[in-house]
């Protein structure tokens, strides 16, 4: 069954976007993000991760056809078996 693994926001600033979560929400941080694609934080209820990322390029903020450098810019999900969970969306209409 997939889950929810993340909801992923786009941010200039992920220190004070981080920091809002964590002391106005009480979030806590699970992780940091440091590759060639983007910076930031992963921070967690407990239950569903919430990664914080400032995208390096407009190539990897694209989504839905545009750069989304602020905002909500995705959602991840878990599944077991991947080339399964892509036939059915596919199918769906993906």
């Amino acid at each position: 069954m997939p889950r929810i693994k993340h909801v992923a926001i786009a941010t200039q600033d992920p220190e004070a976007t981080a920091k809002f979560y964590k002391e106005g929400l009480g979030l806590f941080e699970v992780g940091k993000v440091q590759s060639v694609l983007a910076e930031g934080y992963y921070l967690s209820d407990g239950y569903i991760n919430l990664a914080i990322l400032k995208y390096r390029t407009d190539e990897v903020a694209t989504t839905e056809g545009a750069p989304r450098h602020a905002g909500i810019h995705h959602i991840g999900f878990s599944v077991d078996d991947m080339a399964d969970a892509q036939s059915k969306i596919i199918e769906a209409g993906a």
